[in-house]
């Protein structure tokens, strides 16, 4: 289906792509909007567990991505806009020149999810990252290293806030999860389904490159600065990534990123 030519920014068409950031702040009722050409591709492909809804595309980049859109569902359009057009949806210079509209997949408990990974999986329950930058980049780790499911508990941030799909150069898009969970419910069941739960921590004696592997692990990662509550610390098995110069913590990102490749390799 060839693309469909907007020359308006306020065409009712595109809508649900205008004034993103102000909308990124509440929300679109089961909506996301992905930018850029390696998480339109994510979004495409059959590994997506979201659906692609429409895409909003820069007249000069519609060339290059045509094998991309042509994968899109029949019922997804992709709109074409000018620059400058695109730029007045948006709200700002877009200089990537793609968007993408996609729905959330439908919410899972965990126990369904944990019954999908195999037996000798690893996953990762965030508790309480806020910062998008660093929830992206559990995803992108998560995916490298082939983790089976990212679980998040209900003080976390929303994984499909676009700079967090973004950061994730589209994992989130791709990744089995569970949100909104309650940490210390998530602990009990995570140990209920037969999984080893380790809690990154620097104060913990236990160094993580001494630590065994195989069987299902779950690596439970908190907010940097004040970490894990020592309330969800006492459910888990502390560990911790030895350092040196006086430093005494890492980037949450990075450090689920060292565990990941620990325990996966």
């Amino acid at each position: 289906m060839p693309a469909i030519l907007i020359d308006d920014p306020l065409d009712p068409r595109v809508a649900a792509f205008r004034d993103i950031r102000e909308r990124d702040l509440t929300g679109r009722q089961g909506l996301f909007v992905a930018e850029g050409e390696v998480v339109l591709r994510v979004l495409a492909s059959p590994a997506s567990l979201c659906r692609p809804v429409a895409a909003l595309i820069a007249e000069r980049r519609l060339a290059a991505l045509e094998d991309t859109l042509a994968a899109l569902p029949p019922d997804a359009p992709v709109y074409s806009a000018a620059q400058p057009v695109l730029d007045g949806v948006a709200g700002f210079h877009l200089h990537r020149g793609i968007l993408a509209l996609g729905r959330k997949p439908a919410s899972r408990p965990l126990e369904d999810v944990l019954a999908g990974v195999t037996e000798d999986a690893v996953v990762v329950l965030a508790c309480g990252i806020g910062n998008h930058d660093n929830m992206g980049g559990i995803f992108r780790a998560a995916a490298a290293f082939g983790a089976g499911a990212v679980l998040l508990d209900d003080r976390c941030c929303d994984p499909f806030y676009r700079k967090a799909i973004r950061v994730s150069v589209g994992a989130v898009l791709r990744t089995p999860m569970a949100a909104g969970l309650d940490a210390a419910g998530a602990i009990d069941g995570l140990k209920a389904a037969g999984f080893r739960v380790l809690a990154m921590t620097p104060s913990s004696p236990a160094p993580l490159h001494l630590a065994s592997r195989g069987g299902r692990t779950a690596i439970v990662l908190g907010a940097e600065g004040p970490g894990l509550p020592n309330q969800l610390l006492a459910r888990c098995e502390p560990i911790g990534i030895p350092m040196s110069g006086g430093f005494d913590s890492l980037n949450v990102a990075t450090a689920g990123a060292i565990a990941l490749h620990h325990f996966t390799r």
